[in-house]
């Protein structure tokens, strides 16, 4: 995304439904969602008042994700979250959890960038250094050294 893009503009209706005004057609939530997965900049205008309601709208998806099957908060953790906003240090704890996310989202882009690097030469030998480095590995845990085969044992 080199070009500055302005964001697309999502406008809520009363009826709770949402509009897609570059599209011309009502979206769902989750089509919401598949702008943020995809990093197209957006925002969601209340068409009644004409308030910015983006943070509303991601906070439901959040919650309908929170809700399904595989939740990414625990119980605790969300505990820990309402707590920090009656500290006063919920600027400081913002920053932190915005900076450890970029630091995680940084450390996914540069391991798939690497697996990506070693697959695209040879996927063979790619696959067959890492078995062999697993299999080594259990020899290590079984006592025995990487080139003594386990069936001298027996």
């Amino acid at each position: 995304m080199s070009e500055e893009t302005n964001p697309r503009i999502i406008k809520k209706y009363p009826n709770r439904r949402l509009y897609d005004t570059e599209k011309s057609q009502y979206v769902t939530l989750q089509e919401i969602r598949s702008l943020v997965l995809e990093e197209i900049p957006f925002v969601v205008i209340d068409k009644k008042s004409e308030e910015d309601i983006t943070r509303s709208i991601l906070l439901q998806i959040i919650f309908e994700q929170e809700s399904e099957t595989n939740p990414l908060f625990s119980n605790d953790n969300l505990e820990r979250f309402i707590r920090f906003y009656n500290a006063g240090t919920h600027l400081g704890f913002s920053d932190f959890i915005g900076q450890g996310m970029n630091f995680f989202q940084q450390q996914q882009r540069e391991f798939g960038k690497a697996v990506e690097g070693m697959t695209r030469h040879n996927p063979m030998a790619f696959w067959t250094d890492m078995t062999q480095k697993n299999i080594d590995s259990w020899r290590q845990m079984m006592g025995l050294s990487p080139d003594e085969d386990e069936t001298k044992n027996n």
